[in-house]
């Protein structure tokens, strides 16, 4: 099976829509408290914003036979501030899609491997993946590709005050 991997074009964005709703239903059945499906024209319109400008956001889709069956996408972060004592690094985070039916054949990885170039081109020495529900799959995926625990993100949920 060949894997093209290619910058996206706007033609791409109705594939991309799906993918991102295909992502989101998945994530949904993983932790509905933390993740929804997005509102169809606000996908639209972000990856017409995002292929349609210069933009902090590299998106990248892989085909297989013509068909656009996953996506990365990684997003240049902001250089902390020189107020902050983080160390400067160019940073950005990643979100690698790819469709039922054609996982475990080597799509992820190739979209892995053209996102880490595409990142090292943009001077980014540390790319971030964020995993904010149990999900064993991502975990694995991102591990085998040599991600590593960094840190620790903790949460509060917050109570709104009740209306007196």
């Amino acid at each position: 099976m060949s894997i093209l991997v290619r910058a996206a074009e706007r033609d791409d964005v109705p594939a991309l829509v799906c993918l991102r709703l295909a992502n989101a239903e998945r994530h949904v059945q993983l932790d509905p408290a933390v993740y929804r499906v997005p509102d169809t024209e606000a996908v639209r319109r972000h990856f017409e914003e995002v292929l349609s400008a210069e933009s902090k956001v590299v998106i990248l889709v892989a085909e297989v036979m013509g068909e656009v069956v996953g996506m990365v996408e990684v997003v240049l972060l902001a250089d902390p501030p020189d107020h902050q004592i983080l160390a400067p690094c160019r940073a950005a985070d990643i979100h690698t899609v790819v469709l039922d039916g054609h996982r475990g054949v080597g799509v992820g990885s190739a979209l892995l491997i053209a996102a880490e170039q595409a990142a090292a081109e943009r001077g980014v020495s540390i790319i971030y993946a964020g995993i904010f529900a149990p999900n064993k799959g991502a975990v694995r995926f991102y591990s085998s590709a040599g991600f590593r625990p960094r840190g620790t993100l903790l949460s509060k949920e917050q109570v709104a005050p009740s209306a007196s």
